[in-house]
């Protein structure tokens, strides 16, 4: 028996794409824990120690090079296929790595966090579309939402082998050493690709059936064919503009790009500088006369316990997807993690117990997991047709990190200026606005329900 892409059985076949696809989610929050660490690493080591706004800029320069990668590379997968840029991401993520390892200096980081995150950019457009094109129909956003998941891995592993090593520690210059965590990720993901095909629905779009037929059998077996081609002709090629694909589909692009943006601070914001957070509030500590690389240490132990509650949080998102709709998830996840952020502040201002603020971070990540950390990154691939899914996926990844890199750059500032309070008003005031801006630009039916 033959079945489309569409109808077939789910397979191991298709659990393989997932899982050689999803290392793009687990090396981009991979790479966020491991900045997390080195940022007070490298203040241990520098003399002056670096200022808020340099901390800023250096949490942020991976993310600067999502926003970039993202779009750059989203538009130009729409035109020239997903294997090739599929095959360069990590290699690029490999060479920023051994230039980071061999040349410690502050420059070179910079230089090398920006073009990993180019290449993370790049992984966040394509293994979406890569997922959402081959998976069955009714698998499709599930499938999606489990190579989101994979980035608490990538939290929870990064932040667990850095605890590890840190530990034994005595000097803070060791740091480029962390650069190898990184290097062996993305050289695992090359080597998994090798075995990887061009994309058979972007074949489709080109009107080149029959590679698209070769290489969806090559994927999933003999028995799966393409989806209908006899009956129907494949979407053309997107040549759209950015003025105009900005202008035909601006609703679309508020309501994927600035909910992510929002999310941004939460994921990225707070979780690049989760160590130093958990040192500022207190909830940490280190016996009097310790080494300070202890307090790193602690924090970063802190912080993994933290991290563990995120893989929960997207297993509980994935079962809720198919029982209610994504941006009521989304929204839902939003005002639950704001209550969980006042109560964090409520317990940092009144001296409450570390646990209570322990158990008020973990609240917060688990329903940032739940909600808006896995739907915004499902969402771009359910409202934008194949023929701009690339740009609009790139274009919604663009914005979300956009929001990230603000979030990154003004909470040291914030942090140093106003203190710990600042930081918590202001995210929550963040999460309440990513709430409303889903509510408000859901794509809905005549009958007004929601169709996300």
């Amino acid at each position: 028996m033959t079945y489309s892409i569409d109808n077939a059985p789910l397979s191991a076949r298709h659990i393989r794409i997932v899982a050689i696809a999803s290392l793009g989610q687990l090396i981009g929050t991979g790479l966020a824990t491991l900045v997390s660490v080195i940022i007070p690493l490298y203040q241990i080591m520098s003399h002056p120690e670096l200022s808020s706004a340099m901390q800023g800029l250096v949490g942020a320069m991976d993310l600067l090079g999502i926003v970039v990668g993202s779009a750059v590379i989203g538009r130009l997968s729409d035109q020239y296929g997903y294997l090739l840029l599929f095959r360069l991401c990590p290699l690029m993520i490999c060479a920023a790595a051994v230039a980071a390892l061999l040349f410690p200096s502050l420059t070179v980081l910079i230089v090398a966090l920006f073009v990993m995150g180019f290449g993370i950019g790049g992984e966040y457009s394509l293994d979406s579309d890569y997922i959402s094109e081959l998976m069955p129909a009714r698998w499709r956003s599930i499938m999606v939402g489990c190579a989101k998941a994979a980035s608490a891995l990538g939290n929870i592993g990064v932040a667990g082998v850095c605890f590890l090593i840190v530990r034994d520690w005595t000097e803070a210059s060791l740091w480029p050493k962390l650069m190898w965590i990184m290097i062996a990720i993305s050289a695992l993901m090359f080597l998994l690709r090798i075995r990887f095909w061009e994309s058979p629905r972007w074949l489709m779009s080109h009107g080149r059936y029959k590679e698209a037929l070769k290489d969806v059998r090559r994927f999933l077996g003999p028995d799966v064919d393409l989806p209908d081609i006899s009956s129907t002709s494949a979407p053309a090629p997107s040549k759209m503009s950015w003025g105009t694909f900005l202008r035909e589909n601006w609703r679309k692009v508020i309501f994927t790009g600035v909910p992510w943006a929002c999310e941004g601070l939460g994921v990225y914001g707070i979780g690049v500088f989760l160590p130093i957070l958990v040192m500022a509030l207190g909830i940490e500590y280190v016996a009097p006369g310790e080494n300070s690389i202890m307090h790193v240490a602690n924090s970063v132990e802190i912080t993994l316990w933290i991290s563990c509650i995120i893989l929960p949080g997207f297993i509980i998102g994935l079962c809720l997807m198919n029982k209610i709709k994504g941006a009521r998830l989304q929204s839902i996840g939003f005002i639950m993690s704001a209550i969980s952020l006042a109560i964090l502040l409520l317990a940092y201002h009144f001296h409450y117990d570390k646990w209570i603020s322990i158990g008020a971070f973990m609240a917060f990540e688990l329903f940032l997991n739940i909600g808006p950390h896995l739907m915004t990154y499902v969402l771009p691939s359910k409202v934008y047709p194949e023929s701009v899914r690339g740009q609009g996926s790139g274009v919604a990844a663009s914005i979300g990190k956009i929001g990230a890199v603000l979030a990154v750059f003004f909470i040291p500032v914030l942090l140093k200026r106003w203190g710990t309070d600042s930081v918590l008003i202001v995210s929550i005031v963040v999460m309440l606005a990513g709430a409303l801006v889903t509510i408000l630009f859901s794509p809905f039916r005549k009958d007004g329900s929601a169709t996300t």
